[in-house]
C-alpha cells in the first residue's frame, strides 16, 4: 500500500518501526494536543519567556503531534473548544492562571461552560495567583472539572502544590516553572560573586511601590557606572521616567534583551521582574530577583532562586557588593517524570538527550551556530 504524492507523511506516535525506519501515517491518524497560550493576547513580554519555554521543552512532542493554539487571557470561543475537545490533551503553559477565586480578576478566563466541556487539561509549570484564602466552592468545581484526572500536573511551586491537594486534586508535582528547567546548576555556580560595572532592571508596574521602587533605582544609580532598564511591560517605560534618573532604556523587545546580556560583559540583574531575573539568568548573568509576590518568594524558597525581600535594601545592596555563590536546586526528577509520563500518555517514548536534557542557548547565541531551534 502506499500514500498519494500530495499526501503529507507524518511518523507515527511510536516513532519508529523495530526496523529503525520512519512509518508514514495518513493525515488523519496523528494525534492532536492543544497547547494554551499566555502568550496570546498579552503585553507582558514575560508571558513570551514563558512560551518559548514551554514550546522548547515540549519540542520533541510537536515534532510528532499536531498542535493548536488557543488563548488564555480571553474567553475561549465555540471554535477554541472545539480544538480541545479534539485533542487528546491540552496543555497549559505556565505563569499564574489559577486562584481561589477564578471568577475575578483571573488571568485564566474560564466560564462555567468551559468547566462543563473542557476536560483534559494538564499543567505545565503553572502557579497560583497570590497568597490567597483556601478556594471557594465555584473555584474548587471548576478546577477539578477541567483539569484532567488521568494525567500528571506539574506546578510552579509548593504553595501552588498545597492549594491543589486542600481541593482534592493530588495528581500534581512540583516541577518549578519551566524557564527553570533548562538551566545548568554547574555552569551558574561558575557567575562571579564579585559587582560588576554595570546593571539591567526591571521594575513590575503590578505591584508599584513608588517609595522602594525609588529606593532601589537609586541604589543601582549610585553602586554602577550604567544602569540600564528593560521594559517587559508597556507600563513600565513611563513609570520609570518618573523618577527622573540617568537610566538607559532598552528597547521593549527579547532580542534587544538578549543582545544586551550578551554584549555587556561585567552586568549585573537587580530588578523585581522576575522573568527578567530568569532570563539573565539563561544567558549565565549575576542575577538578584527582589520579591514582590509570591512567584519570586515561592521559588527562592523552593529551588533556591537568588531572592531579596523588597524592603531589605540593605541586603541588596551587601548582595551588589558580594552575592554568595549561587546553588540551584533543580527538581530534576519531578521534571522528568512529568515529561515521561506525558509522553507515555500519548503513545510516545522520549529520546535519550531529549528536550530535558538539552541546555539552552539564548536567541543571540543561536544565531551564532545557525541553529534556529526554538
Amino acid at each position: 500500500m502506499t500514500t498519494d504524492r500530495n499526501e503529507a507523511e507524518h511518523l507515527s506516535p511510536a516513532g519508529r518501526s523495530a526496523g529503525g525506519d520512519a512509518q508514514p501515517l495518513l493525515q488523519d491518524s496523528v494525534p492532536s494536543i492543544t497547547l494554551i497560550d499566555p502568550s496570546v493576547a498579552a503585553s507582558n513580554l514575560g508571558d513570551f519567556i514563558i512560551m518559548e519555554a514551554v514550546r522548547r521543552e515540549l519540542a520533541e512532542l510537536l515534532a510528532r503531534l499536531r498542535c493548536f493554539t488557543v488563548a488564555s487571557h480571553e474567553r475561549m470561543t465555540r471554535f477554541s473548544r472545539g480544538l480541545i475537545r479534539q485533542s487528546a490533551v491540552a496543555i497549559v503553559g505556565g505563569t499564574n492562571l489559577l486562584s481561589s477565586r477564578m471568577w475575578f480578576r483571573c488571568p485564566w478566563k474560564l466560564t462555567p461552560l468551559d468547566g462543563l466541556l473542557c476536560r483534559r487539561i494538564v499543567l505545565m509549570g503553572c502557579g497560583w495567583y497570590q497568597f490567597q484564602r483556601r478556594p471557594d466552592p465555584y473555584s474548587r468545581w471548576l478546577l477539578r472539572s477541567i483539569l484532567s484526572a488521568t494525567h500528571v500536573h506539574s506546578v510552579r511551586d509548593s504553595y501552588t502544590l498545597a492549594r491543589l491537594r486542600s481541593i482534592g486534586i493530588t495528581n500534581a508535582l512540583n516541577t518549578g516553572c519551566p524557564t527553570l528547567w533548562s538551566l545548568d546548576p554547574e555552569r551558574l555556580r561558575t557567575i562571579p560573586v564579585e559587582q560588576g560595572h554595570a546593571v539591567l532592571t526591571a521594575l513590575n508596574t503590578y505591584f508599584p511601590n513608588r517609595r522602594l521602587d525609588g529606593e532601589l533605582l537609586q541604589l543601582l544609580c549610585r553602586a554602577y557606572r550604567k544602569v540600564y532598564l528593560w521594559p517587559q511591560n508597556p507600563a513600565d517605560y513611563p513609570y520609570v521616567r518618573q523618577f527622573g534618573l540617568r537610566i538607559h532604556y532598552v528597547d521593549p523587545t527579547l532580542q534587544a534583551l538578549d543582545e544586551l546580556l550578551v554584549r555587556e560583559a561585567g552586568i549585573d540583574y537587580v530588578g523585581n521582574r522576575l522573568h527578567a531575573g530568569i532570563r539573565a539568568l539563561q544567558h549565565g548573568v549575576r542575577s538578584l530577583i527582589v520579591e514582590v509576590d509570591n512567584r519570586a518568594q515561592m521559588m527562592g524558597a523552593d529551588f533556591g532562586l537568588p531572592t531579596a525581600a523588597r524592603a531589605d535594601l540593605a541586603g541588596i545592596a551587601r548582595w551588589i557588593e558580594r552575592s554568595p555563590p549561587l546553588a540551584l536546586r533543580l527538581p530534576r526528577a519531578a521534571i522528568d517524570e512529568w515529561k515521561q509520563r506525558l509522553w507515555a500518555s500519548l503513545g510516545i517514548v522520549e529520546p535519550a538527550g531529549g528536550a530535558v536534557a538539552r541546555a539552552y542557548q539564548p536567541a543571540a547565541r543561536r544565531a551564532e551556530c545557525g541553529s534556529h531551534d526554538c
